[in-house]
């Protein structure tokens, strides 16, 4: 990923109603919301969803397909992944540094990468 399409992409995602609307869709899934679900989640206004689900498709950070009268919007899981990678990328000079804090947040309470319980 170059710099200037990662930078594009924290951008979007740095407005707060962006924010919230796209981890809404990465919580959803691959099957996504339509739009009015996310608006009855977000308690926004039509024309500010639409401002919002516009900026994030144009950027590729979510995708819409219409289904009959309504458009599904989910999380573009390749995208996002992209960015992680991007940004991870050289971590620690590559020797494996995934802060403690992170790794207390998975299910089982473990590091997936050290076997370490929290």
């Amino acid at each position: 990923m170059e710099i200037n399409i990662a930078s594009g992409l924290l951008a979007a995602l740095g407005h707060e109603s962006r924010l919230a609307i796209f981890r809404l869709l990465v919580e959803a899934g691959p099957d996504g919301i339509n739009a009015s679900g996310i608006g009855e989640k977000m308690g926004m206004a039509p024309a500010t969803l639409s401002f919002h689900l516009s900026h994030l498709s144009r950027v590729g950070l979510i995708e819409g397909k219409r289904e009959h009268r309504f458009i599904h919007y989910s999380a573009n899981f390749a995208v996002m992944d992209e960015l992680i990678a991007f940004l991870t990328r050289n971590c620690c000079q590559g020797i494996g540094c995934l802060p403690k804090s992170f790794a207390c947040n998975t299910p089982e309470g473990t590091s997936s990468q050290h076997g370490e319980t929290c």
